[in-house]
């Protein structure tokens, strides 16, 4: 969506993040630490710094599995050091991607870990310790019952 595209009755604030959530979905990878970098410029930081955090969603989503994904949070990270939210959000997606890979993790990690991560967790992965640890000890009432579930659907 272009700028020019948008109403005049658009707040600025609601163009600029379709703007940004747009370049950040068509960048080169080559260009991408660069752009979440002028995206974090942005005067309202709280809609930049959501722009970004649905960016690190899908990049992080999308790279999970892969050993690209390694160098690529270790570079991100660098760009968004000075940004707590973010900062969490891809430290989450790390515990996220080394409980689904069945990589060494902590449980105090995951039961200090975000609602959204415990759900994503309880909802997404078939990985037995984390949902006996979420069945258990998950941060909301949901949450133990989605692991609860996850656990009771486990073939054997």
């Amino acid at each position: 969506m272009s700028l020019e595209a948008c109403s005049e009755d658009e707040p600025s604030e609601h163009v600029r993040f379709a703007a940004h959530l747009q370049a950040l979905a068509q960048v080169a990878v080559t260009e991408e630490l660069d752009l979440v970098s002028t995206v974090l410029t942005d005067p309202d930081q709280a809609m930049a710094q959501s722009a970004v955090a649905r960016h690190l969603d899908r990049r992080a989503a999308g790279l999970c599995p892969d050993h690209a994904y390694e160098p690529w949070a270790r570079s991100m990270a660098e760009v968004i050091a000075r940004h707590p939210f973010l900062i969490q959000r891809l430290r989450e997606w790390s515990l996220f991607r080394a409980i689904s890979l069945a990589q060494p993790w902590t449980p105090d990690a995951l039961t200090d870990a975000s609602d959204w991560l415990q759900r994503k967790i309880a909802d997404c992965l078939d990985a037995p310790d984390a949902l006996a640890l979420l069945a258990e000890h998950g941060r909301t009432k949901r949450i133990r019952n989605t692991a609860k579930a996850g656990i009771t659907r486990r073939p054997g």
